[in-house]
């Protein structure tokens, strides 16, 4: 869910979107940030950002000398970007060159928001900008990381932090996460769940922001929720429980709850708030105004409660989404 921003868009104004690649950067976290943040959209017809790629030499050895970048920006580019990505680096003992943390601090003193993928939170560490703040990294990383920058407040067990104007994903994969995360707060649920389609990829992959991983696949694959969770998404609007979920799926409500947990990585009833929420945004969006019908359409009751969930969980109020995001923004 979408948190209000000093980031939001401007409506007369692209957001650009810049990401600094140096020397032994991961080839995969590039490509995460060029498809969500870099390609134009089909399925929307319009391109959401203007992405630019830069780097402080004009030949940058990729990770384990796969291949070499050339023909981008040089530095200064970054001294341009209203969201500065900045690099990721699996050699995380190396420091990194003082042009490039010099031009995370420079993003970070006049306002820009930062976002660091995998290792990058050791980029935004070492610029000084992440002390006493939360952020998350690779699990295999942690422990150098919190011996490294202890006044960081590192959370290991998240797919994603956003903490603001500083938003750091853990693992590669977590990119996509993450970015499809910074649509949703720049554009709505709505685009957001067209790129996720475009990608072939869960828009939420708990339907929260609560992303914790416990364990990367299923044990079993006859153990899935996908069967439960489709059967779940038809009926949001009716009054569904726990335990129908649990009935729905042939096992004790406890069996569910470690399902969910390990596939997950929450709770049945906070991926069916989160799903109800996905949905009462998808609503307004598409211009239903009466935040009643809203929540009842959404099973999420009433409009006072809707308003609760959406303050607590999105950080903004109906109408204040509806302000942002509702058809005459588009």
């Amino acid at each position: 869910m979408a948190k209000e921003s000093s980031h939001a868009l401007r409506s007369a104004d692209v957001h650009r979107v810049v990401v600094i690649v140096d020397e032994n950067s991961n080839p995969f976290e590039l490509g995460c940030a060029t498809e969500v943040f870099g390609l134009r959209r089909p399925e929307i017809g319009r391109a959401l950002y203007d992405f630019r790629l830069c780097s402080p030499e004009p030949r940058t050895l990729m990770r384990d000398g796969f291949f070499t970048l050339t023909g981008v920006s040089d530095l200064a580019a970054a001294d341009t970007a209203d969201t500065l990505i900045v690099p990721n680096r699996p050699d995380v003992e190396v420091p990194r060159r003082p042009a490039v943390l010099d031009a995370v601090r420079r993003a970070h003193a006049r306002g820009a928001r930062l976002v660091g993928f995998c290792s990058g939170a050791f980029t935004l560490a070492e610029a000084g900008v992440l002390d006493g703040r939360r952020a998350t990294a690779h699990w295999q990383w942690a422990d150098s990381f919190r011996a490294r920058f202890p006044s960081v407040r590192l959370q290991s067990d998240v797919l994603f932090v956003d903490d603001g104007d500083i938003l750091t994903a853990a693992g590669s994969a977590a990119a996509l996460d993450l970015g499809l995360h910074v649509v949703r707060r720049d554009h709505g649920a709505e685009v957001a769940n067209s790129v996720s389609r475009r990608l072939v990829f869960a828009a939420h992959r708990d339907g929260g922001q609560r992303q914790f991983v416990e364990r990367p696949m299923p044990d079993l694959p006859d153990e899935s929720l996908a069967p439960v969770l489709a059967w779940a998404q038809e009926r949001l609007d009716s009054p569904l429980t726990v335990s129908a979920l649990a009935t729905r799926a042939a096992v004790s409500p406890a069996t569910l709850h470690r399902r969910f947990r390990a596939q997950l990585g929450t709770t049945p009833w906070t991926w069916l708030t989160g799903e109800r929420l996905a949905l009462a945004c998808r609503l307004i969006e598409q211009g239903e105004s009466r935040f009643e019908r809203v929540a009842r359409l959404s099973g999420l009751g009433t409009a006072a409660n809707l308003r609760i969930l959406m303050r607590r969980e999105a950080g903004i109020t109906p109408s204040a989404y509806m302000r942002r995001f509702g058809p005459e923004m588009k």
